[in-house]
């Protein structure tokens, strides 16, 4: 059997213990199962260069140097200036 589902959000903190505490009371009457997905800031940014490394070494990418895909040439295209 199917159980539809009510999405709400609202936001809390997680203690030192790894419990979460919400900032305001649940619009939920009574005893309830829920679902609870966490969004939480990722501790550290991924700099530009380490995006292009991942992307480089990814094995996704690897049918991008089987000689079939190239077929561009220095020959083709215009140069482009910026002159911004």
């Amino acid at each position: 059997m199917e159980t539809t589902m009510k999405a709400i959000e609202t936001t809390g903190t997680v203690d030192d213990r790894r419990q979460l505490h919400l900032d305001a009371p649940l619009p939920v009457a009574g005893l309830s199962q829920v679902r609870v997905i966490i969004l939480f800031p990722e501790e550290v940014d991924i700099d530009e260069a380490e995006w292009l490394r991942a992307a480089a070494t990814n094995p996704a990418f690897d049918f991008l140097k089987e000689p079939a895909e190239d077929i561009y040439t220095l020959a083709d295209g215009k140069p482009f200036h910026d002159q911004g």
